[in-house]
């Protein structure tokens, strides 16, 4: 479309002849469209022409209503986006020691070992000589840390704009960083301070779907979860069986900060876990340089005895009378049998002396285990022995041997017997005795050091845990294990 610009108003006869040629073409080209029309349509125009001119002219109605609507909204929607993308904050302007922070921040170049790396195969990957890695290695530290690095030590490298290098830090321990400058043919070492904030802190949750996701989740480390699962709970919770959803669990834990970032979680100090709503209670404390878990009652959790001494295995015999499978007759089966994979650890059922180690008759390879006050195991058909000797102290868990089918054995299975004063009982049924309490002033260091603990967990979950027994007095704890003074008696 072509627009025209109007003449100035002083030029009149431009104007007239101006306004002529527009008339002459206008009645050309009404007479152009009047001959067109009879071209098209000699005739009259039939009811299907007049719909077919209806529809188009509504559709142009349509379209001239609408598009300029469209439009406006277009433009409003591109000017509130604008708005909101260009809206600007005012912030206060980097200080010089900021900027040259920032500045030696984004220098750094953050490197994580991983398995199979050397420093060397760092190096390369980097463009840097290997004559500057010598020189950083003459330092002993440097030397004896970068030299036998874990996966996942993390290194910085400084690098300048031709790709030399100018530092290189790493962690000599939680709290020391160690940052070397390379400056020509010398190293200079810096220890930087990194000062760690330890906090206990109350980890609460429900068991979920998986009580690994869940608890890993709420910031509780895989170790642990499996210190829960496989040393705290494991006498009295089944977790295959005895846990739902629905079960709760809390857990007090130390954690080591670093500049606002966890870098480490210590050891369950205590924890209560509820199962089928009853719940149970574990203290970590320490004496004599071992550390266990106790009850609120100063029990030990850890039991005497294991029931299997063997992991992943299936019961193939029990205690009692039965036909044996070689000799073909009818004789006392004086322990229980669990079938299992060649090669499969055998563990030793709870703290012992070695009071046996060899071939015994149609037991084959054979280990008896004296665990004191007349109790006494036997492990039989092993095919070989764990790394032990007779007369050695095994704590309950220990690898004693593996299974095997030595001796009058039909399959490779463990043979397991259970004797008290030299009487053969059922493992399965026999009653195993309770561990030992804490008494006198070990119970009293216990109470005062836990009670603390249980007092964090009641602040969390004070309704889920008001069955306990009330948290002991830590004053009144030191004041009755003191001794008495006044009238002499003792």
């Amino acid at each position: 479309m072509t627009t025209s610009v109007p003449p100035p108003q002083g030029d009149a006869h431009h104007q007239r002849v101006l306004h002529d040629n527009l008339q002459a073409a206008a009645r050309n080209t009404a007479r152009e469209s009047a001959q067109r029309r009879v071209e098209l349509y000699p005739g009259r125009w039939t009811r299907r022409d007049w719909a077919h001119v209806s529809l188009f002219a509504t559709v142009g109605a349509l379209v001239v209503a609408l598009v300029p609507g469209l439009s406006h909204a277009m433009r409003d929607d591109q000017t509130e986006a604008h708005a909101q993308v260009t809206m600007a904050l005012a912030l206060p302007p980097l200080t010089a020691a900021q900027r040259n922070a920032q500045q030696m921040h984004d220098n750094w170049q953050l490197v994580t070992v991983e398995r199979g790396q050397t420093l060397g195969s760092i190096f390369s990957e980097l463009g840097l000589p290997a004559s500057t890695m010598h020189r950083i290695l003459e330092l002993p530290d440097a030397k004896a840390k970068l030299t036998r690095m874990r996966p996942g030590t993390e290194l910085g490298f400084d690098l300048a704009a031709d790709g030399t290098l100018n530092k290189l830090r790493y962690d000599r321990s939680d709290t020391e960083r160690v940052e070397l400058t390379v400056a020509g043919d010398a190293v200079q070492e810096q220890v930087i301070e990194r000062p760690v904030e330890i906090r206990n802190v109350v980890i609460s949750g429900n068991v979920g779907r998986s009580l690994f996701h869940s608890a890993r989740k709420l910031g509780l480390s895989g170790a642990n979860i499996n210190t829960l699962t496989d040393e705290v709970f494991k006498y009295d919770i089944d977790f295959n069986t005895d846990v739902t959803q629905n079960d709760r669990f809390s857990v007090v834990v130390e954690q080591v900060w670093r500049e606002g970032e966890l870098i480490r979680s210590g050891p369950v100090q205590a924890a209560v876990f509820t199962a089928k709503g009853k719940p149970f209670t574990a203290f970590r404390f320490e004496q004599d340089g071992k550390a266990e878990y106790y009850n609120a009652d100063g029990r030990p959790l850890k039991k005497s005895f294991i029931r299997m001494p063997i992991q992943y295995a299936r019961l193939s015999s029990r205690f009692g009378n039965r036909r044996h499978p070689v000799l073909g007759t009818s004789r006392m089966h004086k322990g229980v049998d669990y079938a299992a994979p060649t090669g499969t650890p055998i563990m030793a059922a709870g703290d012992a002396r070695v009071q046996f180690r060899g071939v015994q008759g149609g037991y084959g390879n054979t280990v008896i285990l004296d665990h004191g006050r007349g109790h006494t195991t036997l492990y039989a058909h092993m095919s070989r022995f764990g790394n032990i000797r007779q007369g050695q102290r095994v704590a309950q868990g220990t690898v004693i041997g593996y299974v095997g089918t030595t001796g009058l054995s039909t399959g490779p299975h463990l043979h397991y017997e259970f004797r008290v004063n030299g009487v053969h009982r059922n493992p399965l049924e026999h009653t195993l005795p309770e561990p030992d309490p804490l008494t006198g002033a070990a119970l009293a260091r216990f109470r005062q050091q836990t009670g603390p603990a249980l007092a964090r967990i009641r602040e969390v979950e004070d309704v889920l845990y008001a069955q306990l027994p009330p948290a002991p007095d830590p004053d009144r704890q030191v004041a009755a294990s003191a001794p008495r003074s006044g009238n002499g008696r003792g």
